[in-house]
């Protein structure tokens, strides 16, 4: 477009070109040139303004270019764009808006009807006339054997496993004090014995002495008061001489508390035993002060020979003891106990008979014994020595001591051990399924359905837990109802509709108790109580299991089908324990 400006005549160039072929012979060379670059100056200019002109139309043109700009096209894939938008929400959002309004409905439609729960009907097993608990053996006697005197173990003399005899030597403590203190308390009582002999020979001197002046006296040699005053030395110097006496024996007594103190250099059994520990050796620094520092960490029952951690140890759930740290047997801390010996001719088991057998077991009878060492062979005989003739208010057992000749030495303190009690006649207890036992408001519970299908929250107290199932001591009656899962929506005064869940013919009658009574009892760690009733609980609950679990896949696929998916979700059951 420049270009064709550039080359357009205009009158201005025609004036310049005649100024410049064509001049005018009158004028002169400085007018001519005035003349020529005036026609310049104009023709210039006038290029100038044309092409200001056209670039102002060019603007002008170009503005009014884009206010006539066609919408049409513009419009029109608007209008496709809004009409794929509606078409998506009404094929998409709609119809899944529509689904959650109606799962919704239904969600709450189920929230309004009663829930579906799954219950038992507690009953008791039948007795089988045998009782079977679990317990540890322990020793008869524990002797921890402490040091008496200060000083280091000098020579050593048996070790863990070695038999020992009442007052047989064990170790020698060297305590070079000790034997100082005795040469001390002798050289003492020399001391004292010597000063005793001058006081006596000032005793016969003095008692001369009144003699003499008692006869002058008497025959006027001398006045009464020189006679009284000789009469008093004699008395002073007797009394003086009964003093040197008292002070010889207190020497005595000092020099004889040493010498004994001494002899505890020489540590001996106590009695016949074992040697089970052994924790100082030859060089350790013992004291009779460092007793009470490391008390010993037994491993059988008790420190002392005590019952009070047994029971809780029978009542705990596992097999031996609960303590979780083990005793070192031999190079224990210096200051406890050097050794421990124990007596184990005769071994002791301390085991909780349940409140329903209680009354049942008594002194001198009969006790089997088995142990897992010893499975397949014949059961080891014992003997009920004792009971507490008190039940444990916590977990409503007593405490019964069963003794077992162990002379051969077959058997060892700490082994667990399953004791049946023969020709027993107690009352079962109630239980029911682990999963049954829930806790709310910091009590235990059990969610009772009454004959009107109402739940009730009744606080119970639990026994023994069998693991599938729990013993019930006090808050259940024989004959309820009782869900066997309990989730969010059981809860008190709540309408359920229960379904019943049919036990096994062995637990409902207890002959598969009745058939097991005369087999040797499994001594595993999840074997407690009755024999008969743990093995029937077990199987009815894992029976009740698998059918609850058969019966949800079920029940949750046909609530799929019928109901959609929040009906799937209902129908699956969570454990409240």
């Amino acid at each position: 477009m420049s270009d064709d400006l550039q080359q357009r005549i205009y009158p201005e160039d025609e004036r310049l070109r005649e100024v410049s072929e064509d001049p005018d012979r009158r004028m002169t060379r400085a007018e001519w040139e005035r003349e020529e670059s005036l026609a310049r100056q104009a023709a210039h200019k006038r290029h100038e303004q044309v092409a200001h002109d056209r670039e102002v139309q060019q603007d002008y043109d170009k503005h009014h270019r884009h206010k006539r700009r066609n919408w049409r096209p513009i419009l029109f894939w608007a209008a496709v764009g809004i009409a794929v938008l509606l078409l998506i929400f009404f094929i998409g959002y709609l119809p899944r808006h529509n689904r959650n309004k109606r799962i919704q409905a239904e969600a709450q439609q189920r929230e309004r009807e009663n829930p579906r729960v799954d219950v038992v009907k507690v009953s008791r097993t039948a007795a089988p006339g045998q009782l079977t608990v679990p317990g540890t053996t322990s020793s008869f006697t524990d002797a921890y054997v402490f040091a008496r005197a200060n000083g280091y173990v000098k020579k050593r003399f048996v070790d863990i496993g070695d038999h020992v005899r009442k007052g047989q030597l064990l170790a020698l403590i060297d305590a070079p004090e000790l034997d100082q203190q005795v040469d001390q308390a002798r050289e003492q009582l020399r001391q004292a014995e010597a000063q005793e002999a001058q006081q006596q020979a000032q005793l016969d001197l003095s008692r001369v002495t009144w003699e003499r002046w008692r006869t002058l006296v008497a025959k006027g040699v001398f006045s009464r008061q020189d006679g009284d005053q000789r009469e008093t030395d004699y008395r002073t110097q007797l009394a003086t001489v009964a003093s040197s006496q008292r002070n010889v024996e207190s020497y005595r007594a000092n020099l004889l508390r040493v010498i004994a103190l001494q002899s505890y250099e020489r540590v001996t059994a106590p009695f016949d035993g074992v040697v089970t520990q052994r924790n100082a050796d030859v060089g350790a620094l013992v004291g009779s002060n460092g007793a009470a520092m490391s008390a010993p960490n037994p491993t059988t029952s008790s420190s002392n020979g005590g019952t009070a951690g047994v029971a809780s140890a029978n009542n705990s759930g596992s097999s031996g003891s609960t303590s979780t740290g083990a005793a070192p047997t031999t190079g224990g801390a210096q200051g406890g106990a050097i050794f421990v010996i124990s007596q184990i001719d005769t071994l002791r088991i301390l085991v909780s008979v349940p409140e329903g057998y209680a009354t049942s077991v008594r002194k001198g009878m009969n006790a089997a014994v088995f142990v897992q060492e010893r499975m397949g062979g014949p059961p080891v005989q014992g003997t009920v020595t004792r009971t507490a003739d008190s039940l444990d208010q916590n977990t409503r057992t007593m405490l019964t001591e069963v003794d077992i000749d162990n002379r051969g030495g077959k058997l060892f303190p700490g082994m667990y051990t399953v004791v049946s009690f023969q020709q027993v006649r107690g009352e079962a207890p109630l239980a029911v399924p682990g999963d049954a036992v829930v806790i709310r408001n910091d009590r235990t519970t059990l969610a009772v359905v009454d004959p009107t299908n109402h739940v009730h929250m009744t606080p119970v107290s639990i026994g023994r837990d069998y693991g599938p199932s729990v013993e019930i001591v006090s808050g259940l009656r024989d004959g309820d109802t009782v869900i066997t899962s309990v989730t969010d929506d059981v809860r008190e005064g709540a309408v359920v509709r229960p379904q019943l869940m049919q036990r096994s013919e062995n637990d409902a009658t207890g002959k598969g108790a009745q058939a097991q009574t005369h087999q040797t009892p499994d001594s595993g760690p999840n074997q407690y109580g009755d024999q008969s009733i743990v093995n029937s609980q077990a199987e009815s609950t894992n029976n009740q299991g698998k059918r609850g679990q058969n019966n949800g896949t079920s029940q949750q696929g046909q609530n799929v089908q019928q109901h959609g998916p929040q009906q799937k979700a209902d129908g699956g059951k969570s454990s409240g324990r």
